[in-house]
């Protein structure tokens, strides 16, 4: 039985891994000990993917050389971790995608969706996400959460111009793709987010 893939997306700031540990406990409790449950992130998840991250999150490249880097790093994700777990009927949770590295790379950058959508197939052919949670929020909320939590890495530090064409990128793709996307109102008090996700943990 093949495996189920879970990613976390949304903007810096919008609270996405402040719920992913709480859903995969709860995603464990249900199914028990038969089977298991994997968290994983984006870019990492690997030993060679948490070295390109510290590149990618603190090193200024060219963009074509960011966007490659990610898929790099993906493609290491993939072949040690992802594959596997779902091939022995693991779920996997991983705190973004290859969703992300269109709204930062594609959208927030201004990277041509082709190229990525060249990347994307060479990469992960047609692997995608069984279910994807976009947490969104309004940019001056991100924004204030972000403020003087700690050094802010290069795209944290980054306009919000920037995270205004991310943010519609995001929102782009799960208009695009609407049985694959649940869109999370991530401005709401944590236990009514954790109420919405109950529900689709009933749903899964």
């Amino acid at each position: 039985m093949r495996g189920t893939f879970i990613t976390f997306e949304g903007i810096d700031g919008a609270g996405k891994s402040t719920h992913l540990a709480w859903f995969a406990g709860q995603l464990q409790q249900r199914l028990g000990q038969g089977r298991r449950v994997v968290t994983t992130r984006e870019p990492g998840g690997t030993a060679l993917g948490e070295d390109l991250r510290q590149l990618l999150l603190h090193r200024p490249m060219h963009l074509e050389t960011e966007a490659l880097l990610m898929f790099a790093a993906r493609r290491e994700h993939l072949a040690e971790v992802i594959e596997p777990a779902l091939a022995r009927g693991d779920w996997v949770i991983s705190d973004r995608f290859t969703d992300a590295t269109f709204a930062y790379q594609g959208g927030g950058r201004g990277l041509a969706r082709e190229r990525l959508e060249t990347l994307e197939r060479w990469v992960q052919g047609d692997l995608q996400p069984d279910l994807t949670l976009l947490f969104d929020v309004p940019l001056e909320v991100a924004s204030a959460r972000l403020a003087g939590a700690r050094e802010p890495d290069k795209f944290e530090a980054e306009s919000a111009a920037f995270f205004s064409r991310t943010r519609a990128e995001y929102l782009r793709r799960a208009e695009e793709a609407p049985a694959r996307f649940r869109l999370i109102d991530s401005t709401r008090p944590i236990a009514e987010i954790q109420k919405t996700l109950e529900q689709i943990l009933a749903s899964l």
